[in-house]
């Protein structure tokens, strides 16, 4: 009983010692959104989805898929900066709103992690839905709030 106490007493101490949570207003963006798209997120997006796919033609069948343990792991880390650049894409200066772009923000760095773990586990069935449901998230955010990425001559976007 009395080991019971000392852990909660020593809880609670090292809880008040903890540190405050960071400041945001400490971070400095380097890139305004449409920068952090197009040279970390996109590019990140497009090695993980050339990563893994099947080409049927006349030929035949062509599977593409990592060959090796160095290209498994580009395809972990193409997932790893999905995941954070929704992270990257909460931070103050870049949220376009607190509610719609948070929540897609966040979908983005869950959506991450599924690609992360289907990098992880070198299964490319997993690797080609995860990949399927960056996608989507991407789509998503796009409809609400690049529209014009997704139908340039769409007359809404301008």
């Amino acid at each position: 009983m009395k080991t019971h106490r000392w852990f909660w007493v020593a809880s609670a101490l090292l809880l008040g010692c903890a540190p405050d949570a960071p400041d945001s207003s400490n971070y400095e963006a380097v890139a305004d959104v449409q920068e952090l798209m197009l040279t970390v997120l996109e590019p990140a997006a497009e090695a993980y989805w050339d990563a893994v796919g099947w080409i049927i033609d006349e030929t035949g069948e062509q599977e593409i898929a990592p060959a090796n343990p160095e290209e498994w792991e580009a395809v972990r880390n193409a997932a790893f900066v999905i995941a954070e650049s929704g992270n990257l894409l909460m931070m103050d200066s870049r949220a376009l709103d607190q509610t719609s772009w948070i929540a897609m923000s966040k979908a983005m760095v869950q959506v991450g992690r599924t690609a992360i773990e289907a990098a992880e586990a070198r299964d490319k069935n997993a690797v080609f839905d995860a990949g399927a449901e960056v996608y989507y998230v991407c789509t998503a955010c796009h409809a609400t709030y690049a529209l014009g990425t997704l139908r340039p001559n769409d007359e809404r976007a301008n």
